[in-house]
């Protein structure tokens, strides 16, 4: 029986990935995850304890990123270690995780903080940072980050545009049919 709970447990994931935002975090709140106003998350990977989770307002997690509340790795001492590693994750308001992220336990990050895609967190992260890397760590403020995407020669004006509009767009601007 455990099986097939698996599976329609997998399966179940897969489709939140497909639902609305909205309906995501009602699942991932029931799970235990605290979740702030007007987020976007594209994961469902909130490891076994998603109650050890907090994410602020504003947050937009993209997918693949993972959320590892424990250390297994404790599991190689079962003779002299009696129990499980655990920690908490906070994240601040405005926080932007870039695909395939890893955040482990006992990490805060704080408001207005962008992760880069592919970064393995774990520690405390001032506000207004750009954290990145393997082990992550701050590369820079944010407000250089902000500056280098106002000057980027990539920068397509596409808010509050259908993706219709935006495709016709980025086509025009990068001189494809």
């Amino acid at each position: 029986m455990g099986f097939i709970k698996n599976i329609w447990t997998a399966i179940y994931k897969m489709i939140l990935l497909k639902v609305s935002d909205k309906r995501r975090n009602t699942y991932l709140r029931k799970q235990g995850v605290k979740i702030g106003q007007s987020c976007k998350i594209h994961t469902v990977s909130f490891s076994t304890e998603p109650y050890l989770v907090e994410i602020g307002n504003g947050a937009r997690i993209t997918s693949g990123t993972q959320f590892i509340t424990h250390d297994g790795a404790v599991n190689c001492f079962p003779n002299e270690v009696d129990g499980g590693i655990f920690g908490k994750i906070k994240l601040g308001n405005n926080v932007f995780i870039g695909s395939n992220s890893i955040i482990l336990l006992n990490t805060t990050v704080g408001d207005n903080c962008i992760i880069g895609a592919g970064s393995v967190v774990r520690g405390q992260f001032p506000d207004d940072s750009v954290i990145v890397g393997n082990p992550a760590k701050v590369l820079m403020k944010t407000s250089v980050q902000k500056m280098l995407f106002k000057m980027n020669p990539g920068l397509v004006k596409t808010n509050n545009t259908t993706t219709a509009q935006k495709d016709e767009l980025v086509k025009k601007h990068f001189d494809v049919e």
